[in-house]
């Protein structure tokens, strides 16, 4: 068992070393000169391309489809709330004015942001700029600059792609499971079969992201950019905390934000550090009747 291990492991190292497509033409000549036999071939080929198409960068456009299959996942399970165009449009103004002064003002597509037809106090983000947040937590923010931090959140998420870093983690996980395949460690599954569950990966891995949530250091990384951001734009960083402080008296930890996030209190004390640092002008009153005008 640990020669096979190992044998994995060397064709991974190989790959770094020699290039993946190097390594897999390699395996064909071994295999027609008899060095090894068409099988074992024919395997490390597999896995060499399994890893060349980890380690490839996924593009813009890429991105923007993975994230449009991940935001018609979310659609399976909430639906899509149309009852007020004025506040849909009014949330995308929000995130237009978060996003014009970003470091990645624009994405493929664009940024857009949706409203979902439920209670539950809740937001998504999908890579490309898709952006989902519940009436339930709309219900709960008491000004346009609580909005906006909800909205900062999710597009710090995108612009520092924490979803597509997390694709790539996980293909490269599956291209070595498929290497370990090809050294005959896989139990039940032959490395086709294992290939195809590392192209359908993808989709699910995703889909788990959004169910599950992202780890605690990039929620914290999001507050704390989505602070960055809000500053950037005239907002005042701090309301990101008055809306933890909300919904740490509302939300349960068994659905929604309480389910996928840190607790509210983790997150206070994060932001509580990092929100010194921004010297904006409190202009939120300015804001207030606009605000009340879109969300009555």
């Amino acid at each position: 068992m640990k020669i096979k291990f190992f044998l994995a492991a060397v064709i991974a190292f190989a790959c770094v070393i020699f290039s993946c497509q190097g390594l897999a033409v390699a395996a064909q000549v071994a295999g027609a000169v008899g060095i090894v036999d068409q099988t074992t071939a024919d395997a490390i080929s597999r896995s060499a391309s399994a890893i060349g198409a980890a380690a490839e960068e996924i593009t813009p456009e890429q991105e923007y489809y993975i994230g449009r299959a991940v935001a018609a996942n979310i659609l399976s399970s909430y639906k899509l709330w149309t009852g007020n165009a004025a506040l849909t449009a009014y949330l995308n103004k929000i995130c237009a004015a978060i996003t014009i002064n970003s470091s990645r003002p624009d994405v493929f597509n664009g940024y857009h942001v949706a409203i979902l037809d439920s209670n539950e106090i809740n937001a998504f983000a999908t890579s490309g700029g898709h952006v989902f947040v519940t009436r339930g937590l709309i219900n709960a923010a008491k000004s346009e600059d609580a909005l906006a931090s909800v909205i900062a959140h999710e597009v710090a998420h995108i612009q520092l792609q924490h979803g597509i870093k997390a694709i790539k983690n996980s293909r490269i996980t599956q291209a070595v499971l498929t290497t370990a395949s090809a050294a005959g460690t896989a139990v039940g599954m032959n490395v086709s079969q294992l290939t195809d569950v590392m192209k359908e990966s993808v989709g699910e891995i995703v889909s788990t992201l959004v169910s599950s949530g992202y780890s605690q250091t990039q929620e914290f990384e999001a507050d704390t950019t989505a602070m960055a951001l809000m500053a950037g734009a005239g907002y005042n960083p701090a309301s990101l905390i008055d809306i933890l402080r909300i919904l740490s008296t509302i939300q349960t930890s068994s659905s929604g934000f309480g389910k996928t996030h840190p607790t509210p209190a983790a997150r206070i004390a994060n932001a509580e550090r990092t929100v010194r640092s921004h010297n904006v002008t409190d202009t939120s009153s300015s804001r207030q009747a606009r605000f009340t005008a879109a969300t009555k």
